[in-house]
């Protein structure tokens, strides 16, 4: 009995280190210069413990791209062109509920964020057409909302694009900086 033991044994260790051998085959992209990062309104709720009542209302996936020296609005991303709203693929924003921005009533679900720079404005995009590299395949037909900001400038460059939310009275505020150029667009739900 103690025979077929080791000998089941060996061919299970066998087996295993023949897998390993075969997944250090596997190459495995590098890390990405344009990061993926979520972030969610409220900030606090991916730490909420199993009694809190937090729950999501707005979730924004997007990429990060890096300053690495240039001038980006108006330069590497130029004023009057629709731009991603980050990196790689389209930034999706899901809201959990119902919210209006711009003065007209958002349904629950998920979307794509565009943007279209200018020196003094932008004009925020909600549309659509989700999964989607960049904005090569961008379709106004598909927008839902257009509404246009104002740009503020930083005293300091933000090196990666950044988006967070802070509180307001009846809603949130959707905060996108980089470089040194920042937007706000207020959510109400």
């Amino acid at each position: 009995m103690r025979n077929i033991f080791i000998v089941v044994f060996a061919l299970i260790c066998f087996n295993v280190s023949a897998q390993v051998a075969t997944n250090a085959d596997i190459k495995f992209p590098a890390a990405d210069s344009s990061p993926a990062d979520i972030v969610y309104f409220p900030l606090n709720v991916t730490k909420a413990k199993a009694n809190d009542l937090v729950e999501p209302i707005i979730k924004v996936i997007y990429s990060r791209p890096q300053k690495k020296g240039r001038d980006i609005f108006g330069v590497l991303e130029q004023y009057g062109n629709v731009w991603r709203f980050g990196a790689n693929e389209n930034t999706e924003i899901r809201f959990f509920k119902k919210v209006t921005i711009g003065g007209k009533r958002v349904k629950a679900g998920t979307y794509s964020l565009f943007a279209i720079p200018n020196k003094d404005s932008w004009t925020i995009i909600l549309n659509l057409q989700t999964d989607r590299w960049g904005a090569f395949t961008y379709d106004s037909r598909k927008d839902i909302v257009r509404v246009n900001v104002p740009v503020k400038t930083l005293p300091k460059p933000i090196e990666y694009f950044s988006i967070t939310f802070t509180n307001v009275e009846k809603g949130a505020t959707l905060v996108a900086a980089w470089d040194k150029t920042q937007i706000e667009l207020p959510i109400v739900f």
